[in-house]
């Protein structure tokens, strides 16, 4: 069983070799279940803990470049509509309320 910070080190393709590997051995430890074979049932709580963690490490890995993407579009958003884009671009970068009192602003002048 690996501990969440040796899980953390480890890359993306790594996690999902693992992952798969922990997918594989849980279904053989079902199987095994099933025929009665199994000499330690609390290895299959085991390696679904294992999965979840690495599944969440994934999910928060994912989740974060995702966070940073919006806040690339955000600010880049941010500024075409100080640069005086027109305001389909700057609205679409920008998003709804934003894009209203931008354009509010281009009807006055």
């Amino acid at each position: 069983m690996a501990k969440v910070a040796e899980l953390r080190d480890l890359g993306d393709p790594e996690l999902l070799e693992r992952l798969e590997s922990n997918k594989e051995e849980l279904f053989n430890l079902r199987f095994q279940l099933a025929t009665g074979q199994l000499d330690n049932p609390m290895r299959i709580k085991e390696v679904r803990h294992e999965v979840a963690r690495i599944l969440t490490i994934l999910r928060q890995r994912q989740r974060q470049r995702e966070l940073e993407a919006e806040r690339e579009a955000h600010e880049a958003g941010t500024a075409a509509a100080q640069d005086g884009d027109s305001s389909e671009e700057a609205g679409a970068l920008v998003g709804g309320s934003a894009k209203r009192s931008f354009l509010r602003k281009k009807e006055n002048q």
